[in-house]
């Protein structure tokens, strides 16, 4: 009992001592409850056949009390969105991931300061983009009287279109994903880089080490265990993927081409007849998805020697 009572002391002496940094810290933790904790009683929905007239604690339970999964699982067109979502979500980290690893290692090849400072500027920029606006731009750019095929046009050859084409609409959201995001992800790795020692770098050029072996055998090691992470969390998100790039820049005619689950989600339950446990299940079950691919990567890391997240 004294124990108990001397563990408690002591750890009030240290909350005492660090005060000002739990006050610090006081708003993150206060806004991460409230956004995100709170919130989860809502997933109650998942097992109730909601009624909007007695909110979420009034609606009585679904009889069975899995009735919602039984009918995702029975529709059709919910398994070509999950399929959709699960070969986007796999393109996205394949085409996605490797770009701010090398920008960064490029970037910090860099001989002149002032000149890298101006292009990690430029590539950072489209980051504090709306998707409304790179959609836009996308239109602009690729649409049947769009830059690219005046261009296309003034040469001599015929019009293509691009976002009308259920082949082409993926590379085009792969590509405007990477472009949008790989100078704002490359930040990370540089945070990563400007950790390594310098007289490593030095010992290196005076053995004779030229840049892409100095990248190759000292940036590369250097950095890995930072993309290890990100990788690992890329996978715990592979189904949460482009829901606004794919509102603003998908039509109707390749919709079935590129619709996935948040946007499957979304049609269900603002365009359709509202069906809010339905839409509940279905991001309860993605959220279940992206947890067991959190796990199965963060594994198969350890397998190969890395830490991994946990």
């Amino acid at each position: 009992m004294a124990k108990i009572r001397s563990g408690k002391k002591t750890l009030w002496r240290q909350v005492k001592k660090n005060r000002w940094i739990y006050l610090f810290l006081f708003p993150g933790f206060a806004f991460i409850l409230l956004f995100c904790y709170v919130p989860m009683y809502g997933l109650t929905l998942a097992f109730k056949d909601f009624k909007i007239s007695a909110g979420i604690l009034g609606s009585p339970w679904a009889s069975p009390i899995y009735k919602n999964f039984v009918t995702m699982w029975g529709k059709q067109d919910f398994w070509a969105a999950f399929l959709n979502t699960f070969r986007m979500g796999f393109w996205y980290i394949v085409s996605g991931f490797p770009v701010p690893i090398i920008l960064a290692m490029l970037l910090n090849e860099m001989r002149f300061g002032k000149y890298k400072k101006v292009l990690q500027t430029v590539y950072t920029f489209p980051n504090f983009l709306s998707w409304v606006i790179v959609g836009g731009l996308m239109t602009t750019l690729f649409s049947s009287e769009g830059f690219i095929n005046t261009v296309i046009a003034a040469l001599g050859g015929e019009k293509y279109s691009f976002l009308t084409n259920s082949t082409l609409i993926r590379p085009l959201l792969y590509g405007s994903n990477v472009w949008k995001g790989a100078g704002w992800s490359a930040i990370l790795y540089l945070a990563a880089i400007s950790g390594i020692s310098p007289e490593l770098y030095e010992a290196a050029e005076v053995d004779g080490a030229n840049r892409f072996q100095r990248m190759f055998y000292i940036t590369w090691p250097g950095i890995k265990a930072t993309a290890v992470i990100l990788l690992i969390l890329a996978f715990g998100g592979i189904m949460n993927n482009g829901f606004d790039q794919i509102l603003n820049m998908v039509n109707p005619v390749v919709q079935d081409a590129a619709e996935n689950l948040d946007t499957y989600i979304y049609r269900k339950t603002f365009k359709d007849k509202p069906n809010y446990g339905f839409s509940t299940a279905i991001g309860l079950a993605k959220s279940v998805i992206n947890f067991a691919f959190l796990l199965a990567a963060n594994k198969i890391s350890k397998l190969f020697g890395e830490s991994g997240v946990m």
